[in-house]
């Protein structure tokens, strides 16, 4: 059985909470609001579907919702590259949170297509 620290779930909601802090950072440090603004929405949404998903009404339902946690996963991985590509995050913070958003991505991943596997049996 899987400690809550090492659950999905978890690691979404801390994940997001990192995001949340490196865009308040980027706002008072680096002036920098628009890239900021949707790397915030999709890095919080990934944790809000999965919870979301928590409170499925069916099996098809729950794997919709991963897979929205998925998609909005690769879209924080496209605008962290873009924050780092731009000299906004540098090559150590960028290694730190594009590894924390491989791991949540690689999670989903697995679990997305483990369930789509049973659902086709």
């Amino acid at each position: 059985m899987m400690r809550s620290e090492e659950t999905v779930a978890y690691k979404s909601k801390r994940f997001a909470i990192r995001i949340v802090n490196m865009c308040k950072h980027l706002g008072a440090k680096k002036n920098e609001y628009t890239l900021s603004k949707q790397v915030l929405r999709s890095g919080t949404s990934i944790g809000a579907n999965i919870a979301e998903s928590q409170c499925a009404i069916s099996d098809k339902e729950f794997l919709s919702k991963l897979y929205i946690a998925l998609k909005e996963c690769s879209e924080t991985m496209y605008w962290l590259d873009l924050l780092h590509e731009t000299e906004y995050i540098s090559d150590e913070e960028f290694q730190s949170i594009y590894a924390d958003c491989d791991e949540l991505f690689r999670m989903l991943q697995s679990s997305t297509k483990t369930l789509r596997e049973k659902a086709n049996q």
